[in-house]
């Protein structure tokens, strides 16, 4: 048992340094520059975009170094093999950026469209169409009047150092305002960096906090402190299904959560979807801006600016890395809908089968629903850490607990009859306007 152990912690301190040279999300950055150039160009060429070359040969060696440890490492021997793939299969990604090798890795590691994951039978993009379908059945309802992004980069700054300061203390990471982001903020350990001249709803800042700090920082400082297994403390492709899944999630348990949100991420999937079918960076802009000024009604300059702005991040999405010629997308954001779905099964199947005690198991480092068996072996082997940082929702276990069984209890009903009487009765509700209201 004593060797296994060792050969554990070996191949897990092997992984971590063949995945530490992989930055897929910072070699895929877009300057700000490519925007303002697009923006003020007319929006209607292409963008001029250069990616640093990627050294793969780094990957490449440290993986073949790992590979004859993992062999050696029992029961974790399949665990270690899938993240060794992934990792390679991510390096492999970032030699062929800006070619179509590159969106058959990145299918290969998220998904796409209109793949089907093997253990189920939803595609991202049915989906999408699902959600972006009742969302606009919505739209004739009167949600108020949109938020005013009126926040400054500072403002939205000096918020963000008071919770990460207040909820990882010592650890936690600095936040700076910096001139040039291809994002409005990034996150990580390390850092938080909020754009300069980004604007701010009050509910984007409580996303950002809860979706960035609350769960990508707090895994990967928990991932830190995992001394025997130090690739928990790593992001790559193979944790951001759950990763991301479990991120969305938050934002819907702590009420920040929003339809202009769920919009945008049924929204990337269907840009994706048009992207890897052929339509090109302009016309995935262009179909977004549409939508964009139709939801929105408005038409001021101030107006066109910021949904030419929000029309451009979600194209830069879709074909960072990817053929801006169209054909060969990037299908990261495939992930973010059908990782919530996953998360949100697998919690109420938790509780459902009484095993509310893996429930940390979800937060002590970067991981993937798939290794929670073997993370339980190796908690009970002493060589996996509890968490340290607990986002508030999932430390409050009274709460998390019975919203999850109230949801599983929901979940095992049969509501075929009733959404159909239902159905039938709303048919006869004329639309509601309070006269004199």
């Amino acid at each position: 048992m004593t060797d296994t152990r060792t050969q554990i912690s070996r191949a897990a301190f092997a992984l971590r340094e063949a995945e530490r040279p992989l930055r897929v999300l910072g070699l895929l950055a877009w300057p700000l520059a490519v925007r303002n150039r697009f923006l003020d160009g007319g929006d209607r060429q292409l963008p001029e975009v250069s990616y640093e070359q990627a050294d793969t040969r780094l990957v490449e060696e440290a993986l073949t170094r790992a590979r004859p440890i993992i062999k050696r490492t029992g029961p974790a021997q399949a665990w270690f093999e899938r993240i060794a793939d992934r990792i390679a299969t991510a390096n492999r990604m970032l030699k062929h950026v800006g070619q179509a090798e590159f969106y058959r890795c990145s299918s290969q590691l998220y998904g796409a469209p209109e793949l089907a994951p093997a253990d189920s039978g939803r595609t991202p993009l049915e989906l999408a169409r699902r959600l972006r379908g009742i969302i606009d059945r919505l739209s004739h309802v009167d949600l108020g009047a949109p938020a005013d992004a009126s926040a400054t980069a500072e403002e939205v700054a000096e918020r963000m150092r008071c919770a990460v300061e207040q909820f990882f203390a010592d650890e936690a990471p600095a936040v700076e305002v910096v001139d040039n982001l291809s994002a409005n903020a990034t996150a990580g350990p390390e850092r938080i960096r909020i754009r300069a001249t980004a604007r701010f709803t009050d509910r984007d800042v409580e996303q950002l906090i809860h979706h960035e700090a609350g769960i990508h920082v707090a895994t990967s400082l928990n991932g830190r402190h995992q001394t025997e297994l130090p690739i928990l403390a790593a992001s790559h492709p193979g944790t951001t299904r759950t990763q991301e899944g479990l991120a969305v999630f938050s934002e819907f348990i702590t009420g920040c959560m929003d339809l202009d949100r769920l919009s945008r991420l049924a929204d990337r999937v269907l840009g994706i979807d048009m992207a890897a079918q052929g339509a090109d960076f302009v016309e995935v802009y262009q179909h977004f801006l549409e939508q964009l000024q139709s939801r929105d009604g408005t038409d001021d300059d101030a107006s066109l600016i910021a949904q030419r702005k929000a029309a451009f991040e979600q194209t830069r999405r879709v074909f960072r890395g990817g053929v801006l010629s169209g054909g060969a997308p990037f299908t990261k954001d495939v992930v973010y809908l059908d990782g919530l779905l996953r998360v949100h099964d697998f919690l109420r199947s938790v509780v459902a089968a009484g095993r509310a005690d893996v429930l940390m198991l979800l937060f002590c480092g970067k991981l993937d629903l798939d290794d929670v068996p073997v993370l339980g072996q190796l908690a009970d082997m002493g060589l996996l850490k509890p968490p340290r940082f607990l986002p508030n929702w999932a430390a409050d276990r009274r709460f998390l607990v019975s919203y999850l069984a109230y949801s599983g209890f929901l979940g095992r009903i049969s509501m075929g009859r009733v959404h159909e009487r239902y159905a039938d009765l709303l048919d006869h509700v004329p639309t509601v306007r309070f006269s004199g209201a």
